[in-house]
């Protein structure tokens, strides 16, 4: 009653321990490529978040959205941007401040979305193409007119805003908006 062993039959140390190596090989050369394509989506997610935010905004002044206490706001609807505020954050305002509004974000305005909208983590705001690293973009009903200024005076034609990897900086992208109120990520 002894059963004979066929030999052949089953996996050699060798076989297992090449197997893993190769494993172990092709593992090293995906994970960080991985990671890599983790912050890229990340910073993809970013600029096009911005840019509905900035779209939603440009809809509740076309819409004539109400306050959420009543009222409408005089000087419309916008988004305002200050790196030296905080490069990762940027505000949705009513503009309420003064009384009928000057298409730029004071301390006064109403917050729309308290506190701010924030960016996804290891994406920051790189630069703005205004002289101070700040822009409020403002619709104002009803058609709407968008005004693009970097302080309550002066105004730019079109913002190139700049995200970036935190810990990759030469990997950004761009969304760029005009005085008509067109929108570009690239």
């Amino acid at each position: 009653m002894k059963q004979k062993y066929k030999s052949g039959a089953g996996f050699t140390l060798v076989e297992l321990l090449v197997v893993a190596g190769v494993i172990v090989i092709l593992t090293a050369i995906i994970l960080p490529n991985y990671r890599s394509a983790t912050s890229q989506f990340a910073l993809e997610r970013s600029a096009h978040k911005m840019s509905q935010d900035i779209r939603r905004v440009a809809e509740m002044a076309m819409s004539v959205k109400e306050l959420p206490g009543g009222g409408l706001p005089a000087g419309g609807y916008g988004v305002f941007f200050n790196i030296s505020w905080d490069n990762k954050k940027y505000r949705l305002y009513a503009d309420t401040q003064p009384p009928g509004g000057n298409e730029f974000f004071t301390p006064g305005d109403t917050i729309v979305e308290p506190p701010y909208i924030e960016l996804e983590k290891g994406v920051v705001i790189q630069s703005i193409n205004t002289p101070n690293n700040r822009v409020g973009i403002n619709f104002k009903p009803p058609a709407p007119t968008v005004k693009i200024k970097y302080n309550v005076t002066d105004e730019v034609g079109t913002v190139i805003i700049t995200l970036a990897l935190e810990a990759d900086p030469t990997k950004t992208r761009t969304v760029k908006v005009n005085k008509a109120g067109l929108i570009d990520v690239e």
